[in-house]
């Protein structure tokens, strides 16, 4: 017995409710088949590496580690908007916003700063949303081959400020970089 049905791109499709023999009922055949591509994997060369000693080749758009940038006076540019943590698919970032004092001008380049930035790597799936989020153009994925380093404890993958921003000295070296070009 066949029914016939309508897909959506309105190709006809014929579907059999044919009745199984007693070795379809049994599975036996499925579960031979299904052996043998298992032996079959079982002879071929793996694609295991040994990671600390060996390092996989990257993508040219490889998308690594988080960072806060700051701009070419070494003040962070992260204003605290939150967008980025609102584009986060995975719920990975969260913030804090805080005032800046008279005395942090050479610290924050805005009035408002972030207090408390943390991005949870268990959680991040590195899609680069909230790159792309920040008006500010605070929040960069490095190019950078780095990957996240492996540990043990939990905590140890909360990135927070003290991980997260750019050290001075590159924020000096990207600024002669743009004065030079």
């Amino acid at each position: 017995m066949s029914i016939e049905t309508i897909s959506l791109s309105g190709r006809k499709k014929v579907v059999s409710n044919k009745e199984m023999t007693f070795l379809e009922k049994m599975y036996l055949i499925a579960i031979v088949k299904g052996l043998l591509i298992t032996i079959k994997h079982f002879f071929t060369k793996k694609a295991t590496i040994h990671y600390p000693e060996q390092v996989r080749e990257m993508s040219p758009v490889y998308r690594g580690r988080h960072m806060l940038k700051r701009d070419e006076q070494g003040r962070e540019n992260c204003t605290a908007c939150g967008l980025c943590a609102l584009s986060c698919p995975a719920e990975a970032i969260t913030m804090k916003a805080a005032e800046r004092r008279p005395d942090e001008k050479h610290l924050y380049r805005e009035e408002k700063y972030a207090e408390i930035y943390e991005i949870n790597m268990l959680r991040c799936i590195f899609c680069g949303l909230c790159e792309e989020a920040c008006p500010k153009d605070a929040v960069y994925l490095t190019i950078s081959k780095e990957l996240v380093p492996s540990n043990y404890d939990r905590e140890d993958f909360i990135f927070g400020k003290d991980k997260l921003v750019m050290p001075l000295e590159m924020a000096i070296q990207n600024a002669q970089l743009k004065n030079a070009n």
